[in-house]
């Protein structure tokens, strides 16, 4: 039996690990020299429960960089792509428009103005 503090991991298909950067909260994965990366093309794809949580345990230990590090699951073809909707989101923002994307209209006879 397993130390109640001793962590366990089930992963069923390629893993990165990924975070949020310290200073900005910017998302960021971990790449195999052990750096971090804005990119998940960059991202240390692992395969198996044992690399990934040597990989989660480098990366906890890593907190004056990252936060919250975890184990994520990605799609490998033909580079890593986010393996959920939580990461696609990450990666990418919301999956609808906000309203600030919306073009601003400029309304020429009022010359100045400029509406939503």
């Amino acid at each position: 039996m397993a130390h109640p503090h001793q962590q366990k991991l089930k992963i069923s298909g390629p893993v990165v690990i990924t975070a949020n950067r310290l200073a900005d909260g910017v998302v960021i994965h971990r790449t195999s020299a052990g750096s971090w990366s804005e990119s998940l093309a960059d991202a240390e794809v692992l395969k198996t429960a044992d690399e990934a949580l040597a990989a989660l345990k480098a990366a906890q230990s890593d907190g004056l960089v990252a936060v919250g590090p975890y184990v994520a699951r990605v799609g490998t073809a033909p580079f890593p792509t986010p393996g959920n909707l939580r990461e696609k989101i990450r990666s990418q923002g919301p999956t609808f428009p906000l309203p600030s994307d919306a073009p601003v209209a400029y309304l020429p006879e009022e010359a100045g103005k400029v509406a939503a």
